[in-house]
């Protein structure tokens, strides 16, 4: 199970009042990631370009695998 910390998750309000800051910690790798929360559940969460191209490039090799162990 993926945990957050307290000052990882933000409402969707305070990401837009304080996009810019927020993008800043995300760049400098001060943040991880920042879970936005909207109507009380989590609807998102924001992370470098660097860790998005990771993840994607992961979710393709474990797609790969699966499709050769089906044959």
């Amino acid at each position: 199970m993926i945990s957050y910390t307290k000052d990882e998750i933000m409402t969707s309000t305070d990401v837009v009042r304080n996009f810019s800051s927020v993008l800043k910690s995300i760049s400098r790798k001060e943040k991880e990631k920042v879970v936005i929360v909207k109507n009380h559940h989590f609807d998102a969460v924001m992370i470098s370009v660097d860790k998005y191209e990771k993840l994607v490039s992961a979710m393709e090799i474990l797609e790969n695998i699966y499709k050769k162990t089906k044959k």
